[in-house]
């Protein structure tokens, strides 16, 4: 079989009831955390909707675009934190040992199988470097903390290489960079969950995009990315944990 043909045969939709029968939460397996812990230094950043400056939802549609050109402008720290709660914030739990998590954005058996990163170069009050998105800290509550992660040196000619070559990306004060945890979403759909992330990480990204459009930012999402560079730049391994998607943000020329 092609290629091209057996990608093409992975979007079909598979048996649901027969992958969810054998999967481990079948099994009684204990469900995976639903973040990543945290190791380093917690950052809050203050979150506030008074920096929503596009209120109507039939002129977000009207005007969002994908924006390829920004300015030199820095974001704020109250920009960055309403993009990350809209974004993956998590409003409460469900489930048997509150194995599910709700977020403004839907996730096939609530099972969200993201990490959201951060590149920083460019917000207010915000050394650059790299973060981490810590939803968990405060489920519930419209509070956004970040672990810093460390410095990220070079920052134009490394965010350069690792969005394929694409210079416009490094221009951005901000690059968000989602991984993916895959037993998250394995632990209810076994074989079946890979499809399903694919649609949730949609998802996601619709809802930064429009969120960045509610800012009177811009945003892109880009899936050209060099999978080594972004992996071993993010410290993850590329098998329990990848980089799947990545979206520049920031004020437009």
């Amino acid at each position: 079989m092609s290629e091209i043909r057996q990608n093409r045969l992975s979007m079909h939709c598979p048996e649901f009831k027969k992958a969810m029968d054998e999967s481990d939460q079948q099994k009684g397996l204990p469900h995976p955390p639903q973040g990543n812990a945290v190791t380093g230094e917690l950052i809050e950043l203050p979150y506030s909707e008074n920096v929503i400056s596009q209120p109507s939802y039939s002129q977000l549609l009207d005007i969002r675009r994908s924006e390829r050109v920004f300015s030199d402008a820095v974001m704020t720290k109250e920009q960055l934190a309403f993009l990350l709660w809209s974004t993956q914030g998590v409003q409460d739990y469900r489930g048997a040992n509150n194995h599910a998590t709700l977020r403004p954005t839907p996730s096939g058996g609530a099972r969200h199988p993201f990490e959201l990163y951060c590149v920083v170069s460019r917000v207010e009050g915000l050394k650059p470097g790299l973060y981490r998105y810590a939803p968990l800290e405060h489920v519930g509550e419209k509070r956004v903390s970040v672990e810093y992660m460390g410095e990220f040196e070079n920052y134009e000619e490394r965010i350069t290489e690792m969005m394929a070559n694409q210079k416009w990306a490094s221009k951005a004060p901000v690059v968000l960079i989602f991984t993916c945890v895959p037993y998250r979403s394995e632990w209810r759909y076994t074989n079946a969950s890979h499809r399903v992330a694919l649609i949730d990480l949609g998802h996601a990204g619709q809802n930064t995009m429009l969120s960045a459009t509610a800012l009177g930012i811009g945003s892109c999402c880009i899936a050209a990315y060099n999978q080594e560079l972004c992996d071993a730049a993010l410290g993850v391994n590329g098998i329990d944990e990848y980089t799947v998607y990545a979206i520049p943000v920031g004020a437009v020329k």
